[in-house]
């Protein structure tokens, strides 16, 4: 299994730790983690989030649209959810994807810093 590469893990903890978003351990972070659903990423932060991530590490998003994902908005009751019982526990991580279907992965984004480019 591919793992992810540590200075894309960098990136993540400290933008998560800049702006406070929530405490992200660097051992958690795989391909499969959701941007959107398991980093709390979404609606204006992640175009600001996109945007530092394409200055960081020199990425073309000139062809990048949200058609291809779904423009992630997160969700009140997912939100609730987490609230209420955390999202450590895996019962809560598979409702929370059945409500919400997670949009943007880590996967991507280590695909747009090997290709240089984020479709």
């Amino acid at each position: 299994m591919e793992e992810v590469l540590p200075q894309l893990k960098e990136f993540i903890v400290d933008y998560c730790d800049k702006y406070k978003i929530q405490e992200v351990d660097p051992c958690s972070l795989a391909l499969d983690t959701s941007i959107d659903l398991d980093l709390n990423i979404f609606d204006i932060e992640i175009d600001l989030f996109l945007a530092e991530f394409t200055e960081r590490f020199r990425v073309d998003n000139s062809k990048f649209t949200w058609y291809k994902y779904g423009y992630p908005s997160g969700s009140a009751s997912v939100y609730v959810i987490k609230r209420l019982f955390g999202y450590r526990m895996p019962w809560v991580k598979r409702l929370s994807q059945r409500i919400y279907k997670p949009k943007f992965r880590v996967s991507n984004l280590q695909d747009a810093v090997k290709t240089g480019r984020l479709i």
